[in-house]
Order: structure tokens, then sequence, then C-alpha cells
């Protein structure tokens, strides 16, 4: 079986800040190459003249500009792939964005990029925009770059020009993990030291581009890293038939040796290498493969065979870098959905320990990360995860976070080292379990979720609530807004960051009144659905009753017990919600009151009703303890 490095595949993108010529250099390659049809050139010259920015010219730009958006603002808004070849390498190009809103596009194309072609623009010199797709680049673990000053021709080929933008860059550069940077002056509307050396620079005596990116050695060393494989799922086609089935992330494996799931420890011997086209002697790094064991042990898609020397780390905390990408900020002690490899796995960002200027490398300090920052993290998962450092591993060391709430990627991380205070400390196995406490108390514990505006009644039903609950004999508990923030969260203000970490601790407190077997009701605002569906994971299903105490916020304001939303109002209160800052309705809480028109007796019976008919108030005789 051949492997792209065997065929001479190079995998490069493009990036640099807008309108520096990106994608006029890969139509100019593409054309170069003679991988334009006759009706494409023809259909390319007719979009020139209607949407082209080269006059008469052909704008080679629009061959990949593919986008109506993008041929009409003559930006790229996507990543585009493109294949070319010549007589020495096959090429695979992504064109990525270079508008700053668009970075998280473009370190989706350096993810698997093994060089980057960093675009300049002559006229503008190195800028900030420059900077940030260098640093991602760094980060991102390509290690050969290519500085390609463009549009040289309209400088009027100036040496002078060529060589103050060579100081600035490398004097930037020397600071990020590159083996290789390469300066080359281009003009990629007429080709000039891309395909073609320049006759008007005498002065330049290095490789023209496409020279250089047919020669330079950039050979993964994959094939020599220790074994990782990822499962991707278990293939089951019948009774005698089990495997493993995946892409090898690095390392070679053949059949007979020895591999140990990571998490577990458990440990078997390889007996079979299947593919469609019959079975292997050998994988390698890039191979989607299924493997088959000699023993039935215990895996599943996210979990990780390595060889039993070369385990990764196992761990629920590490480091990481971390590149923003979502227009909502990053707020510590947030719920996300981590995914590495195949692995799905609850992540918080425990701490931001520093975020990068990407002008000066500088670390500054920090307490969010807004779109489109840099910053360096701590990482706590719900549970262990398979990870590499990401300088040793680019598969198993890279992991994006995902929203809950909108399922979108919200950032790109670069794991740096596990935390190895995460895996010296294990949970006490204890006599007494919330089984047995809850018996003791002859009730079902749970979570009673109070959610509302300011002044909707939440604290007042929640009280009425909890007097009907210890009048029929339950044990319970009231965790008040108010009331914790004059102890446990004395600390926090009411920004949105300090609001995220205000219901995780309200959340870990709660579980631990599960745990004790109690009836747990709390009233807290809790804007965000991110905040609520955290605490609802803490516990088992069934176990968090959401109420959402539906009052109009213009009845809240009328209210106003507290004078709270008129100095809202008056801007003398920030971070307010309702006013200045957004409350989001929970889509599928367990119990509605709708408020208008109620007392506040009545939606308290309503909710004891509910609890009622979900069994949570049955005697302990009606449900077997």
């Amino acid at each position: 079986m051949l492997k792209p490095r065997e065929k001479g595949l190079l995998r490069f993108l493009t990036c640099g800040s807008v309108d520096d010529g990106k994608s006029t250099l890969i139509g100019r390659l593409l054309y170069d190459s003679k991988l334009i049809f006759e009706d494409q050139l023809a259909t390319l010259e007719k979009d020139s003249k209607r949407h082209g920015t080269t006059g008469e010219d052909i704008d080679f730009a629009l061959l990949v500009d593919g986008l109506e958006a993008e041929r009409e603002q003559g930006i790229t808004i996507d990543v585009a792939y493109r294949f070319f070849s010549t007589a020495k390498r096959s090429f695979i190009v992504a064109d990525t964005p270079g508008h700053e809103q668009y970075t998280r596009n473009m370190a989706t194309g350096a993810s698997t990029a093994d060089l980057a072609v960093l675009m300049i623009d002559a006229r503008k010199g190195v800028l900030v925009q420059t900077k940030r797709h260098a640093t991602i680049c760094s980060l991102l673990g390509i290690r050969h770059i290519v500085v390609a000053v463009n549009k040289i021709d309209l400088v009027d080929y100036d040496r002078v020009v060529f060589e103050k933008i060579v100081h600035d860059i490398l004097a930037f550069t020397a600071n990020l993990d590159f083996t290789s940077v390469t300066l080359i002056p281009i003009s990629a509307r007429f080709g000039e030291n891309v395909s073609m050396r320049s006759t008007h620079m005498d002065w330049y005596h290095g490789p023209i581009l496409i020279e250089h990116l047919e020669t330079i050695d950039v050979a993964s060393d994959a094939v020599k890293k220790p074994f990782r494989f990822p499962v991707q799922w278990v293939n089951r086609p019948n009774l005698d038939f089990r495997g493993f089935s995946g892409t090898l992330a690095s390392g070679t494996i053949r059949p007979g040796d020895s591999v140990t799931v990571a998490a577990s420890g458990k440990t078997s011997v390889v007996t079979r290498i299947v593919t469609q086209d019959g079975d292997l002697e050998e994988a390698v790094a890039g191979d989607a493969v299924t493997l088959t064991l000699a023993d039935e042990i215990d895996a599943a898609r996210g979990d990780v065979f390595s060889r039993t020397t070369e385990r990764p780390d196992v761990t629920d905390q590490f480091a990481a870098h971390l590149i923003w990408m979502s227009e909502d900020a990053l707020l510590p002690g947030r719920s996300y959905m981590l995914r590495i490899g195949t692995k799905f796995a609850p992540a918080t960002i425990t701490s931001i320990k520093h975020k990068i200027d990407v002008n000066t490398q500088e670390h500054l300090a920090a307490r969010t990360l807004q779109l489109n920052e840099i910053g360096v993290v701590n990482v706590a998962t719900g549970v262990p995860v398979a990870i590499d450092s990401y300088v040793d591993n680019r598969e198993t060391g890279a992991f994006i976070l995902i929203d809950r709430a909108t399922n979108q990627t919200a950032a790109a991380g670069m794991i740096d080292f596990a935390l190895r205070r995460a895996t010296n400390i294990h949970r006490q196995s204890l006599t007494i379990d919330k089984l047995a406490r809850s018996a003791l108390k002859h009730q079902k514990s749970a979570i009673v979720w109070f959610t509302g505006l300011s002044g909707s009644g939440k604290s007042t039903i929640a009280n009425l609530v909890e007097a009907e609950l210890a009048h029929a004999g339950h044990h319970t508990m009231l965790l008040d807004g108010d009331n914790v923030r004059h102890g446990l969260n004395r600390d926090l203000g009411f920004t949105d960051a300090d609001r995220v970490e205000n219901i995780r601790r309200v959340g870990e407190v709660a579980k631990l009144f599960v745990e004790s077997g109690t009836i747990v009701l709390c009233s807290f605002i809790s804007p965000f659905e991110a905040e609520r569906a955290l605490v609802r994971s803490l516990v088992e299903a069934g176990e968090f009753i959401e109420v959402f105490v539906d009052t109009p916020i213009e009845d809240c304001i009328k209210r106003d017990p507290k004078g709270l939303y008129a100095k809202a109002l008056a801007g003398e209160i920030k971070h307010f919600t309702g006013v200045s800052s957004p409350y989001e309705r929970p889509e599928n809480a367990e119990i509605v009151l709708q408020t208008v028109g109620k007392t506040p007796d009545t939606l308290a019976q309503a909710v004891v009703k509910a609890l009622r008919e979900r069994g949570l108030l049955d005697h302990q005789d009606d449900w077997g303890l």
C-alpha cells in the first residue's frame, strides 16, 4: 500500500492578512501547472470581467474564491482546498481566510498542514494579522514557513522594501518554534518568482516558490512515534467477528504485537490487521484499519490503544494553549464538551494562566479570552482522557471545545502537559452510599432548581415549598442566591465569569446534599443555560428538576422589591440580568410556573404537586428501600 509520503505529497496552506494575494497565488499555481481546462479558463475570463480586480487581466483569485459572498467582497471566508502537481511532487493547498473574523477557519486549515506560505503585501509590511497567523502556525505544529512578499511589482521591485520586511519578520519569528523560515519576493499576479524566475529582481538569488515547495523536506516522523490508535467504533458485523476500527495516529503495529487500552490498562495481542482490501502484515500512521485482538477486552469508541511500554498520560487535568474561536467570550468554570481524537468528555477551563499578545509575544494577565485571542489555560475533564503533549503528537495532543448550547466549536487547543496532581487524587470508596442515606431519611434525594429573573418570586416560592416539604417530614436544604454570597461565594462579583463560577460552586454543594439523601432546593437567577446544564450533569437522571419561574420582566420591574431594577436602568448597576446582561430562558424545564395573576401559595402548591407526581415524595416503602 502506497503512503502519501511515498507519492511525494505536500500539504501546505496560504495565510496572511486580507488582500495579500493568497487566492491569486493558488490560482496562479493551478494555472501554471496546466490544471485549468479550456471551458474553465473561458469562465474565469468572464468572471474576471464581472468580479475581477485586475483590469483586463485574468483574476486568478476567482479560481479559488468559490463563494459568491467572497467574490463580491474580494475576501476569502471559507477554507478552500485545491490539488495540483508537478513532475516532482503533488500538493494539497488550503487557501485560508485573512480577515480577523475568520481566524478560526485559518486554524482549521493549519491543523493538517506540513508547511505554511505566509503572504505579506509588500506595500503594507508586517501586520497584526500576519503575526497572529505566524503564531497560530507555530502553535499548531507547523515547523516550516515560507514568507512570500507579494505585490513586489507595486513597489517597483524595490530591494530595500523587501529587506525591511525580511528584518521585521525574522525578528518576530525568532521567538516562534519554526525549523525553517524562507523569504521569497513574488508577484502572484504575473507569476514572478512563483513558477518562473523574475527578470526584474536580479538582486534576489534564492529559490523561486515552486522549486522550494518541490524540494523542501518536511517528512513526518509520525511513523517513528509511539503507537497510538484511537478507537472510532467497535466493528461487530456478526457473532464470529469483533474488531476495533480507526486510524493510526502514530507509530506502527503488526500481528503479534501487544497492545494496551490506555485508560483501563487492559492488555491483549493483535491477531489481525483487517482492511477492505485484505489483511496487512503491518499498519503505519495514517492507515485506516480494523484490529482484532486475542482477548475479549472491554474497549469502546474514544479509547486509545498503545503499547504497554509506551502508554500516554491518562488524566483529568492538563495545561494547554487555547485559540478562542467563539463570538462569546471564554468563561472559566463553564462546562464545554471536549473532543480529543474520538473521545468526548465534559470539560471546564479551571484557570487562565495568561493570554499572549500576538504583536510582542508578551504574557498578559487575563480573566477571559475573546474571539481570536490565544491563551495558556488549565483544563479539567469530567472523566480521565488519554493525552500526549502536542509537540510529541499532533493527533493525540490536539483537542477542540464545543459549546454545549449551540454545538459550535468554541476553541482549538494544543496540550502542553498533564497536571500531575490530577493523577495523585483518587475517589475514596465509602461504605454508606447515597441510597443508604436516602433510606435513613425515608425519601429520594434530588435538586429542585428554581430559576428566573430577579424579582420573579423564586425565593418566595422556594421558601414555601420547603416549608410544605418539612411539614410532611422531608429532610431539605434551601440554597438561596443572596445567602450563599454572604459566605461560600462572597469573593464573587456579577460579571458573566463570576456568575458562571457562582453556579459551578453551588452545583457542587447541591450534589453533596443529594449524596447525603437530602432534597435540596436552589433559588438562583442562573441566567445561562450552559451552567444549569452543568448542574444537571452532576447528578443522575431524574435527580435534577428545573423549575422555571416565568415572570415577565415588566412585572419584575414593577415589583422591584430591592430597588435593583431602578438602579440598573439608571446605569448604576452593571451586568444586571434582564437589563445589561442576558437571561437564557429554559427550553425544557420540568416545571414551568406562569406567575401572572397567581399567588405564591398557589404556585408553591403546584410545585409540590408536580414533585409528588414525579414520585419524589413517595415513602420509602413504596420504592423498595
